[in-house]
């Protein structure tokens, strides 16, 4: 469906979304943690179950929902949705902030927070719609699960898998390009050893506190010594832990890792100079075991399909305008809904959608400040709900609508 006609039908079919706030809100306020998500998923299959229009199917890889909506024959779209929350106390002092409090994988007490009517315009397309709710997406598991549990015996093989995120861009703008959007990303927790004991005979111990000090500070050179510059690659020390008192040298360290790349040889790369180091580290300061590395996630990288970007470029330029730009950024940051598509050989494409005050962005392009605008995982990363709300549903709407065939159409291949 070309993009103009996708944007009229959207435009004739426009609905008010301040009951769509009202969810927005109840969300924000009553986040779950990954594989936690049971009252979302709840609060999801009461919304779609009123609308009387969805085959629904619920408890996929945990916590994951699907709505099925068949409207004769033509191609089938999925539209996906993740409902986790992360591990942050929210500080953006909203009124509807969480100060939710949940057990996290771990047993620990964390605060978290979450940092248009298809149906209506049935007459108008031809096909089939499955919105797909995805749990456990900020551990990069939930695709996967939904996956292995069964998804594509229970629901129509899609045609094509869309999906988007907000992040930080101005509210209300689109962004998308071909082939690569997001990194790959990899985590790994490696537990270094040392010899314990009182603070008052270092000489009788290994301190692991100090053997993890030079492992952070020699792990930095691996991107700036051993990726080409024109490659792309980042390493993360987003934690470190050993002992628990000031006068005991504790028996061993824990670091926690993060790395992104796109090429597999660039993550293979990465990986073998952190074992490199570490297990020299361990030597060097002679740890009594050998090192342990155990990987905790990994996120595939996004890589939209090209032709998909393209008449995805067509319809959204055609609906949001100057605010989409069909060229955005590639992002660091990492996502598992490849996953859906590429378990079955399905082309997808991904956007993000821009979520931040017109008057703080504006600013901050303004003053250069750019950087002090609080991104995803902040604390104090807040959405706007409008116009965000508004892109966001028209853009999945738009989406859908550019794939699915119109009225009266001829059936698709494959049914």
């Amino acid at each position: 469906m070309a993009g103009r006609i996708a944007s009229e039908i959207l435009r004739r079919f426009s609905i008010d979304l301040t009951s769509y706030e009202d969810l927005y809100k109840h969300f924000h306020a009553h986040p779950e943690l990954s594989l936690q998500e049971k009252a979302t998923s709840e609060k999801i299959t009461a919304h779609l179950a009123q609308l009387n229009a969805y085959e629904i199917q619920t408890n996929i890889g945990g916590y994951g929902l699907v709505g099925v909506l068949r409207n004769g024959p033509g191609k089938t779209i999925l539209l996906r949705a993740d409902m986790d929350a992360l591990p942050v106390k929210e500080l953006t002092g909203l009124p509807y902030a969480s100060s939710v409090v949940m057990c996290d994988a771990d047993g620990n007490d964390k605060p978290v927070m979450h940092a248009c009517d298809i149906a209506k315009a049935r007459a108008s397309w031809s096909g089939t719609l499955i919105v797909l709710f995805q749990p456990n997406e900020e551990r990069g598991g939930g695709a996967q699960a939904m996956v292995d549990d069964g998804l594509y015996s229970k629901i129509p093989i899609p045609d094509f898998c869309l999906g988007q995120h907000v992040m930080r861009l101005r509210a209300g703008t689109i962004g998308s390009r071909p082939g690569t959007i997001m990194a790959a990303c990899d985590s790994m927790k490696v537990t270094v050893f040392g010899r314990g004991g009182h603070g008052s005979l270092p000489h009788l111990t290994v301190d692991p506190a100090v053997l993890a000090a030079h492992i952070v500070v020699r792990l930095q050179t691996i991107v700036s010594r051993e990726i080409e510059p024109s490659d792309l690659g980042v390493l993360t020390v987003g934690s470190l832990q050993a002992g628990a008192t000031e006068n005991i040298i504790a028996d061993r360290a824990e670091i926690g890792l993060d790395f992104r790349s796109v090429k597999l040889e660039t993550r293979q790369k990465i990986i073998t100079a952190i074992k490199r180091i570490v297990e020299a580290e361990c030597a060097a300061s002679g740890s009594p075991k050998p090192p342990i590395f155990t990987p905790t996630r990994r996120f595939p990288p996004t890589d939209n399909d090209n032709k998909m970007a393209d008449q995805l470029a067509a319809s959204f330029g055609e609906h949001f305008g100057e605010d989409f730009d069909g060229n955005t950024d590639r992002s660091n940051v990492s996502e598992d809904f490849s996953t859906l598509a590429t378990s079955k050989g399905i082309p997808a494409a991904f956007w993000f959608l821009g979520g931040i005050d017109h008057g703080v962005w504006d600013r901050a392009i303004k003053e250069d400040s750019l950087i002090e605008v609080a991104s995803n995982h902040s604390a104090l990363f807040k959405p706007v709900i409008q116009p965000t709300l508004r892109a966001g549903v028209d853009a999945l709407c738009v989406g859908a609508l550019t794939f699915l065939g119109k009225q009266n159409s001829s059936p698709s291949h494959k049914l």
